[in-house]
């Protein structure tokens, strides 16, 4: 079986446990998780991610500089990206397709439903 690999980036440590367990549980993804752009650049090189759920507003570097960073990176440029965002203004359709996302999702999200939407944005499917 080829199990997917997603990278979550977020600066908070509550919301990174709970998004790893649904993805993992939920969806039997491997998870690989960062606590902040500059570590998620790193883990995106290292680990080889099939997408990345990432959230927008973080110290140092934030959503939109990371997309810029890893957008510049032939290596990494292709990889599908799904916000995880309090911002509303980020889950706007408009906003989304400018940014080069595939989704958004707002916080407060539903953890039991949090696998299902992110996997219908990858048109991935999950386990049963």
């Amino acid at each position: 079986m080829n199990c997917k690999k997603v990278l979550v980036i977020d600066d908070d440590e509550m919301i990174q446990e709970v998004v790893k367990n649904c993805l993992e549980d939920l969806a039997g993804w491997d998870v690989v998780m960062a606590n902040s752009g500059w570590e998620g650049l790193t883990k995106v090189v290292e680990e080889k991610p099939d997408a990345i759920v990432l959230d927008m507003m973080m110290p140092g570097m934030d959503g939109l500089t990371f997309l810029q960073q890893l957008r510049a990176d032939s290596e990494t440029q292709a990889i599908p990206v799904v916000l995880l965002t309090a911002k509303l203004e980020f889950t706007d359709p408009q906003r989304v397709a400018k940014l080069g996302v595939i989704g958004a999702i707002s916080k407060p999200f539903d953890p039991c439903k949090l696998a299902a939407q992110i996997a219908t944005f990858l048109g991935w499917t999950i386990k049963n």
